[in-house]
């Protein structure tokens, strides 16, 4: 009962939910992320965040969509680390986007290597095999089909941070004003952004909480859309 009057308290406050959707180039983008230990019985939950979009480049802001598939579970194995969290929640999203690539090439869509946003630099280092692997030995074998997935150019895992990471949402509890924060990024609303702005990695904020002229705060995910100068214009003009 507490479940249903939670659920209906929230469409009563917010009636009208809508996703919009704009004509793109039609390249599935995937945000992967894993909440370590967050769940009971010492479990993990994962998330996914899939839109239709353009191609991500690391030198331009990311061009938003509403979303086609969202992913939020929790993983069934116990993680002995948050970089084996993160692993099993970039496994689930690249078995669901592998199935949205197939069906978008059917659609006459041809897709390049779909672009995953990882904000753990393990795990990105373990699936394109630019680190060294010992300790990794073991992390649950089926996890591993990533590699094959990364050879044989179906994913192209990049390492993004987290604050720019759409799936960190879905992945964690938050308070209520987060939840209002944040919900121009989800559904359509007059603010809603049509770009996500890059932000700085973790070492070039150097345990400053926040970077002159940056939107993000540390510790909060996305940007703070009352604190963008000129507004949602000015993030499209950076992106023209």
């Amino acid at each position: 009962m507490k479940r249903c009057r939670h659920f209906l308290d929230y469409m009563a406050t917010h009636p009208n939910a809508k996703i919009r959707y704009y004509a793109s180039q039609m390249i599935l983008n995937v945000h992967s992320d894993a909440s370590y230990l967050s769940a009971p019985n010492a479990r993990s939950r994962a998330a996914g965040y899939f839109f239709l979009g353009n191609l991500p480049r690391a030198d331009k802001p990311i061009f938003l969509n509403g979303a086609v598939n969202i992913l939020c579970t929790v993983l069934k194995f116990v993680a002995a680390s948050a970089a084996e969290a993160e692993l099993g929640a970039l496994f689930l999203n690249a078995k669901e986007a592998k199935i949205i690539r197939l069906t978008l090439e059917e659609l006459g869509h041809p897709q390049p290597p779909t672009p995953i946003h990882v904000d753990n630099s393990t795990t990105v280092g373990i699936v394109n095999n630019t680190i060294k692997r010992q300790k990794s030995r073991s992390m649950e074998m089926r996890y591993f089909w990533l590699l094959d997935g990364h050879i044989q150019k179906l994913f192209n895992f990049q390492y993004h941070p987290g604050l720019e990471n759409l799936a960190d949402y879905p992945s964690k509890a938050h308070p209520g004003t987060h939840h209002q924060a944040v919900r121009p990024f989800y559904v359509h609303m007059p603010t809603s952004p049509r770009f996500l702005p890059r932000a700085a990695k973790p070492s070039v904020r150097r345990g400053c909480v926040k970077q002159v002229g940056s939107t993000y705060v540390r510790r909060y995910p996305l940007p703070d859309l009352d604190k963008v100068p000129g507004g949602t214009a000015h993030w499209q003009a950076a992106a023209a």
